[in-house]
């Protein structure tokens, strides 16, 4: 097993590891809308869905995998009501890869995020 750290991503928040790799796979932790200096963006959903993304492929590369290799993701939606726009900002993302996918409400995310994602993939 391998502990991914990068600094193109946010560090952790709290006692978790951004990735771990493991039997050729890597699980990332939920990625919110916190720039690689660890500042939340604003209230905006477009804004930050495509900094999540960006957190997430960063964290992807630096375990050895990319957008291209994700099995699997969830999405952690704050208000239903944005579940269109992230849907188009998210295929954007893949292209025309696409990975089976959850997507749920919540209650509250931290740092009163409106979006998470987290992802599992292949590593090269």
């Amino acid at each position: 097993m391998k502990f991914v750290q990068t600094n193109k991503a946010p560090a952790a928040i709290g006692p978790y590891s951004q990735a771990v790799v493991a039997n050729g796979m890597v699980f990332t932790s939920g990625q919110i809308a916190l720039t690689p200096d660890g500042v939340m963006l604003e209230n905006d959903i477009v804004i930050q869905t495509k900094q999540v993304l960006q957190n997430l492929e960063a964290v992807l590369e630096e375990a050895g995998a990319s957008m291209q290799s994700v099995i699997k993701t969830t999405i952690f939606l704050a208000s239903m009501d944005d579940f269109a726009t992230v849907n188009e900002i998210y295929a954007a993302a893949f292209g025309s890869h696409k990975p089976v996918r959850s997507t749920v409400a919540v209650k509250t995310l931290p740092k009163n995020a409106l979006v998470e994602i987290d992802a599992v993939a292949l590593v090269k």
